[in-house]
């Protein structure tokens, strides 16, 4: 009782700017063949591997991360082998440490029912994950590194227990841009239709490549507030926003790194000014998906949209938004005008 209440003590000192998980002894190099024990799994967390597997990402992601352990499957696109984590109870932890919670844009360790602890009692820990088909996955958190715009945003470099290759992997995608993610734990869990729920004791470590983290870092973090009134609704649609999910049914409609320009009506990213040779008007977007449509941004004609989603969209008269702003095609119970975000594309107009 004695120790563990001085370990909780010390772990309340101030983080450093970054974080890394204790050291642990390296495992022996031959290992016996079949199930490797808790005991060596948890050995050989958070240590660097010899040698990366390919990810081969396929249109624009949610969470960012790999479809499936076998990267030579074509796996669906609403697949992942991480889609959230439990925050308790864990399964590995610095000693003391009972459970984590989220606070904002980062993790604290608790050592009790009141007690709380900075990034370095986070580090080190092993959460039970879930993969979209409903699968456990043991996730390790190897690094913590605060944002340098937002100290309170952490950064976390995670690992997730590879079953099928018995190695400790990074789930999330690596891209060209961005060729070793790192994720940022976000309340709550998204399904494979791209909704969001809130379900407590259980958080959603989106990869840096992701819709989920691009949107926070674009300016929509969704535990923040904005006149008073919180920015969850206004993250939300942004991720319907970042995939063209026009039916808000978890089906993108873009390809990877085509260039886009955001807004919102309530002043947070302003629209500037813009070249309609350059770039064009495409949706209005809300929580749920697109509220009016100028256009496609992969190009496809606005009719396999239409199918898609029937009775969702209604064709018609055209609505006008102001400022160059016109849709052909308009939700059938939404206001257009109602929408969050709108956005335009930098690429050729679908003709």
């Amino acid at each position: 009782m004695k120790k563990s209440l001085l370990v909780c003590l010390f772990l309340q000192l101030p983080a450093a700017a970054w974080a890394t998980a204790p050291a642990a002894p390296k495992p022996a190099a031959s290992r016996p063949s079949g199930v490797v024990s808790d005991a060596e799994r948890y050995a050989r967390r958070c240590q660097s591997q010899s040698a990366h597997r390919i990810g081969r990402p396929q249109g624009t992601m949610l969470w960012g991360t790999r479809r499936d352990w076998n990267t030579e499957k074509l796996a669906p696109e609403r697949s992942s082998v991480l889609v959230s984590a439990d925050l308790a109870p864990l399964r590995q932890a610095v000693d003391g440490v009972k459970a984590l919670r989220l606070e904002g844009g980062h993790l604290v360790a608790a050592c009790g029912p009141d007690a709380g602890v900075a990034t370095g009692g986070v580090v080190g820990t092993v959460l039970q994950g879930t993969s979209s088909d409903g699968k456990p996955v043991e996730v390790a958190i190897c690094g913590a590194e605060p944002s340098p715009e937002d100290p309170g945003m952490v950064f976390y470099r995670i690992e997730a227990w590879n079953a099928v290759a018995q190695e400790w992997e990074n789930p999330c995608v690596a891209l060209d841009r961005v060729p070793d993610p790192r994720a940022l734990a976000v309340s709550g869990v998204w399904d494979g239709s791209g909704a969001h729920q809130e379900a407590p004791g259980k958080l959603t470590f989106a990869c840096e490549n992701g819709a989920i983290t691009k949107c926070i870092t674009w300016g929509y973090k969704p535990w923040a507030r904005r006149d008073g009134k919180p920015l969850a609704d206004l993250h939300q649609a942004c991720t319907r926003m970042a995939r063209a999910d026009y039916c808000g049914n978890g089906q993108n409609h873009t390809h990877q790194n085509t260039v886009i320009d955001l807004y919102d009506r309530f002043g947070l990213v302003e629209r500037g000014e813009w070249d309609p040779a350059k770039a064009s008007f495409e949706a209005a977007w809300a929580p749920d998906g697109a509220t009016c449509l100028a256009r496609t941004r992969d190009g496809r004609a606005m009719e396999t949209i239409l199918q898609e989603c029937p009775n969702r969209f209604q064709t018609g008269a055209a609505v006008e938004l102001g400022a160059g702003e016109r849709c052909t095609v308009r939700r059938a119970d939404v206001s257009p005008e109602a929408a969050l975000l709108r956005n335009l594309t930098y690429a050729a107009p679908n003709r």
